[in-house]
């Protein structure tokens, strides 16, 4: 192995199969080597200064990008939905949840953003692994039919009444939890009876 090869695998150990421009240099790559690896196909860019190796294991993307470059981002209304099999419905973008004091991220990744309150951010948040050792945050099931139900207007009642049915056909699923849950967001508790009313 070449000195040029076992520098590489030094700097790939130190870096993770995923990384950001700031973390190559302070492995000790310059930005020269990062653009050249980068333009000859050793490395490919998932977004503006996030890069993984091109042999890394297969992984989704998107998913790596949005954790690296927003670590309190979490997965939310129909993206959540669909990873909790109650909706039918292939979202056409990433739902992400941020705090409402986050500051803008862009993304190349297909996201559309949803800013919450900050207070109850963290209620039914849970995180899933994504690969390469990295996590993202994902909604419970509850908490994605309480903010479907409360954002029904913005997303569609039939997104959030479907699910709702769904979830309430689950063994062990019950309307008290979703209410007690619905009780803590602003704003949700109403709409949610009136929700299970109608159903």
């Amino acid at each position: 192995m070449g000195k040029t090869a076992l520098n590489i695998a030094k700097i790939r150990k130190q870096t993770g199969e995923t990384f950001t421009r700031s973390q190559a240099l302070s492995a000790g790559m310059t930005k020269y080597r990062l653009y050249r690896l980068r333009d000859e196909g050793f490395i490919i860019p998932l977004g503006v200064g996030v890069y993984r190796w091109s042999d890394a294991e297969p992984i989704d993307l998107n998913l790596v990008e949005i954790a690296q470059r927003c670590p309190q981002a979490t997965l939310c209304l129909e993206t959540a939905l669909a990873r909790h099999n109650l909706t039918d419905q292939i979202p056409s973008h990433i739902d992400i949840a941020v705090p409402r004091e986050s500051s803008r991220i862009r993304f190349q990744s297909p996201v559309q953003l949803h800013y919450f309150d900050q207070k109850t951010f963290d209620l039914g948040r849970t995180t899933i692994s994504i690969g390469d050792g990295k996590k993202i945050g994902l909604y419970t099931p509850e908490r994605s039919i309480v903010d479907a139900v409360r954002l029904r207007h913005d997303h569609g009642k039939e997104l959030a009444w479907d699910a709702l049915r769904r979830w309430l056909k689950e063994r062990g699923s019950s309307p008290a939890k979703l209410i007690r849950l619905a009780e803590k967001i602003h704003g949700a508790e109403k709409a949610l009876r009136e929700a299970l009313e109608v159903l």
